[in-house]
């Protein structure tokens, strides 16, 4: 049965590839908002990680599957049945994977639906963006603190949660996205566990909930949490979650959630700067304001103090994920954020202009 079901599903997605606006109609606007709200009115309410009872029931299934093959007389009957077991098992994931989440990726891309041209930025253009990003981190970050020591720490988990939920809830909709729900992204413990497997955040479709490692900074939570909430929603592309979570935190009227949002894509643009120009890359750094500059030093402190173990297989398991369910950026649609928020600047001003 489910191998029969783990084909239906495959069969179905090749379908939706290739008339992603009837995915978008149906299974991202109809269906898979039917199944956000299930899952928030059920598992999500749980107040630790629902991840937790997927894990134990795997494993839990997995000690009877082998407790089940002992009483198989036969290596033959015993093959066989291993064999048997194990594809249904994995065509069940691939259906539940599919069903739960899995077709938003062929859905029509969020930069076409909000009619945005991105393209490789000229390096005028990323310098002249890098101008404006820093200029708006200095401002933003007048209003949380007046000095230039960097910020350790802002607000508790809960509530930095609750905040940008409702940001997210409010402005999805002004973006023509789908907004309800009530997705929950959950700290996962053991600290650091994540972040040893080279992960920071995560959408698990299985249980619809996302999880980021505790041991993230502070400044780094809020657009980490925007970005995983925006997978909750259906934005399945990384990049395209980057672009919503910016969206969400440059729209949002909390400071913290603005700095948070600009911050990161500094961070981008100063990774594509130092990739082109290390010369001018060094210059851009000396000339930084010094508040900035000591919180980007002190997310990089933080981060040294949890190195990941598997960095190499996590990211590459992950590029081969991506790449599969037609991402063909793979992991570099991560850096996809600067391009993006090019061209939704520049569509604004062309706005502005023409009104």
């Amino acid at each position: 049965m489910g191998a029969l079901l783990g084909a239906s599903a495959l069969l179905l997605r090749f379908i939706a590839a290739q008339f992603p606006e009837y995915t978008e109609k149906i299974y991202s606007r109809a269906v898979f908002p039917i199944i956000r709200q299930s899952i928030d009115m059920s598992v999500s309410k749980l107040p630790f990680p629902s991840v937790y009872l997927f894990v134990a029931a795997v494993f839990a299934l997995t000690v009877a599957f082998f407790f089940s093959i002992t009483k198989k007389e036969g290596l033959i009957r015993k093959s066989k049945h291993l064999t048997r077991s194990l594809l249904n098992f994995v065509s069940f994931l691939i259906f539940l994977f599919l069903l739960m989440w899995g077709y938003n990726y062929q859905r029509i891309p969020v930069y076409q639906q909000i009619s945005l041209e991105p393209g490789l930025l000229s390096p005028d253009e990323l310098l002249e963006e890098m101008k404006w990003t820093h200029d708006a981190l200095s401002r933003i970050r007048m209003e949380l603190t007046s000095d230039t020591l960097a910020i350790e720490e802002t607000i508790p988990y809960p509530r930095l949660e609750k905040k940008v939920r409702k940001e997210m809830q409010e402005i999805l909709p002004q973006l023509g996205f789908d907004g309800r729900g009530y997705p929950r992204t959950k700290e996962f413990y053991p600290a650091g566990f994540m972040r040893r497997m080279g992960i920071l955040g995560i959408y698990f479709p299985f249980t619809g909930e996302s999880y980021i490692d505790p041991t993230l900074h502070d400044l780094e939570k809020p657009f980490t949490v925007a970005h995983e909430m925006a997978h909750s929603f259906g934005i399945t592309n990384e990049g395209e979650a980057n672009f919503i979570s910016w969206v969400v935190g440059v729209k949002s009227a909390e400071a913290l959630l603005q700095y948070s949002a600009q911050l990161q894509l500094f961070r981008y643009q100063l990774n594509e700067l130092y990739r082109r120009d290390p010369i001018t890359y060094k210059q851009t750094v000396s000339e930084m304001h010094s508040g900035i500059k000591n919180d980007i030093i002190s997310i990089l402190l933080k981060s040294r103090k949890t190195p990941p173990l598997f960095e190499n297989v996590s990211r590459k398991s992950n590029d081969l994920f991506l790449k599969t369910q037609g991402v063909k950026a793979g992991v570099k649609s991560y850096a996809q954020l600067p391009a993006l928020a090019h061209a939704w600047r520049k569509r604004k001003a062309d706005l502005a202009f023409l009104r």
